[in-house]
């Protein structure tokens, strides 16, 4: 006799079901997973959590103001300085750049900038090229450069919020 088709065909299709099944699960396992992960990157772990309310209070300000506005740069044209001698006359032309908080940090350092270029050349003046020549000497220096950029213009007056200097050249000879 003959077999019916229909007959042959319902086990087929249910087990067709079954493994649909099985993969819209998966992905859905899948997908969830992926989204907690997200979830958990963006928003921080349980431990900054823990940290306590008093650590995020402190860096929420200034972290309220980085997070508004990009940073901005101010370039600081080329200059040369004579440096202390050591093995016959020596001298370094620098340029850098600073890193600022906001436009209003980049108008005042640009109204400014007779100010800023005398720090920078009274401090470089005294520096003797072996001081400077190594990288860890170039860092020392631009933590030295960012501290004299950051007082105050006027006495008894607000820092500055320069964040970083960037040296975009460096020659000593």
């Amino acid at each position: 006799m003959k077999a019916d088709p229909k007959a042959d065909a319902a086990p087929a299709a249910s087990g067709g079901k079954g493994k649909l099944f099985i993969m819209i699960g998966a992905a859905v396992v899948v997908l969830g997973l992926g989204g907690g992960a997200g979830w958990y990157f963006m928003h921080g772990s349980s431990a900054e959590a823990a940290a306590g309310p008093a650590r995020k209070e402190h860096s929420s300000s200034k972290k309220s103001k980085r997070e508004e506005a990009p940073p901005e740069y101010v370039n600081i044209d080329s200059f040369t300085v004579n440096l202390q001698p050591e093995h016959g006359d020596q001298y370094l032309q620098v340029a850098f750049t600073l890193q600022v908080e906001g436009p209003e940090q980049v108008e005042l350092i640009k109204a400014n900038m007779a100010k800023v270029r005398s720090r920078v050349l009274l401090l470089l003046s005294g520096k003797k090229a072996s001081e400077i020549s190594t990288v860890e000497g170039k860092q020392q220096l631009a933590g030295e450069i960012l501290a004299a950029v950051n007082e105050p213009f006027v006495p008894h007056g607000d820092e500055q919020e320069v964040s970083d200097v960037l040296f975009t050249s460096f020659i000593i000879q």
